[in-house]
């Protein structure tokens, strides 16, 4: 996310995509899918979309949800951390994306406490 001093760089906001994958380490996670949320802030330049008004000059957030949950779909990772680093890796590669940064919630965490959540929060920058 390179930006001159005093600048904030334009960025697309997804919350709450709710999909269903293998994730986790313990036994029962690993043996039926359970619901995570991800949110996306997706950097990038703006200026030519907000011009033009043509889809083309953006990210299209319809084609990246569908990456995400196909991705979401089949890596089965152990941790938050990898499910994350997949998601950013992927989204880095789009045109015109800058960077990412990807929230994984898992919404029942497996643990013996009253916990709502738990997540991973990374930032990632493309190239």
């Amino acid at each position: 996310m390179e930006t001159s001093p005093g600048t904030r760089p334009d960025r697309i906001e997804l919350r709450d995509l709710r999909v269903v994958c293998i994730i986790g380490v313990i036994p029962h996670e690993r043996a039926a899918a359970q619901p995570i949320s991800i949110d996306l802030d997706i950097y990038a330049d703006l200026r030519r979309a907000g011009a033009s008004d043509d889809v083309s000059d953006t990210v299209d957030y319809g084609e990246v949800c569908e990456r995400v949950e196909a991705l979401c779909a089949d890596a089965e990772p152990l941790l938050l951390e990898r499910m994350a680093e997949l998601i950013a890796a992927d989204l880095c590669s789009v045109e015109p994306v800058t960077a990412v940064t990807v929230t994984v919630t898992k919404l029942r965490p497996p643990v013996a406490v009253d916990l709502g959540t738990s997540a991973v929060r990374i930032t990632r920058s493309a190239g």
